[in-house]
């Protein structure tokens, strides 16, 4: 296997203290995710960005101080090593503020506020890769994310369904983005988002095809 288990359910958390990363992050590369919000599948890539210290590890999920909604985007999110390459895999929970977004890109302007808010980016243990990009999307590994909403099934979807994978999203994103090691790559979320509510228990997998967990996100909405 191209993945090393972890012995213990701990989280291999980054300490970003005093570290700078991006947060890459590519939209609609499920179509049926861009079919649910009405959007058109793009030909390429299309990449947002988030600060690093949007990143949440631990702890309840704070919805109601938030502003405005809330909605879940579960993704697979990639840290790249020394050489630019996956180093190792987790899931991630991109936090949208849909109402927001939706309103700003109406009058054509930058998102940021939807998407860019405190703890929006919240990341479960890394599991080492060792395998390419393409090896992602491997059906005979059958790497699937999984998100539950107080025990009821909400997104779920292999990474070879994707209609843009990791491997055309870095190999677009390497041509144009400063893109240095450490960095993380937000690969986009399969269909089923929907806004999440104070008192939502949530729980966010990346697993192998026999149902394996790799990371996890477990966590209460406060």
């Amino acid at each position: 296997m191209v993945f090393d288990i972890f012995y213990h359910r701990g989280f291999d958390v980054p300490n970003i203290s005093g570290i700078t990363m991006a947060l890459w992050c590519s939209i609609r590369t499920f179509a049926k995710h861009a079919t649910e919000l009405g959007n058109k599948q793009p030909t390429e890539p299309i990449f947002f960005v988030k600060p690093n210290n949007c990143i949440q590890t631990e702890g309840a999920l704070q919805i109601s101080s938030h502003p405005g909604s809330v909605h879940h985007e579960v993704e697979c999110v990639i840290r790249l090593n020394q050489d630019l390459q996956v180093d190792a895999i987790a899931v991630g929970l991109d936090l949208t503020d849909r109402e927001t977004q939706s309103e700003l890109r109406k009058e054509q302007l930058p998102w940021a506020k939807g998407k860019c808010f405190r703890a929006s980016a919240v990341i479960g243990n890394f599991a080492p890769w060792s395998g390419s990009f393409e090896s992602l999307c491997e059906p005979t590994l059958g790497l699937q994310l999984q998100l539950t909403v107080n025990e009821e099934l909400r997104q779920s979807d292999f990474l070879s369904s994707m209609s843009i994978s990791p491997a055309v999203q870095y190999d677009s994103l390497i041509g144009w983005a400063p893109v240095q090691a450490g960095d993380y790559l937000f690969t986009g979320t399969p269909s089923g988002v929907a806004q999440l509510f104070p008192g939502d228990k949530l729980k966010a997998t990346l697993q192998t095809t026999d149902g394996e967990v790799i990371s996890i996100i477990e966590a209460v909405c406060e």
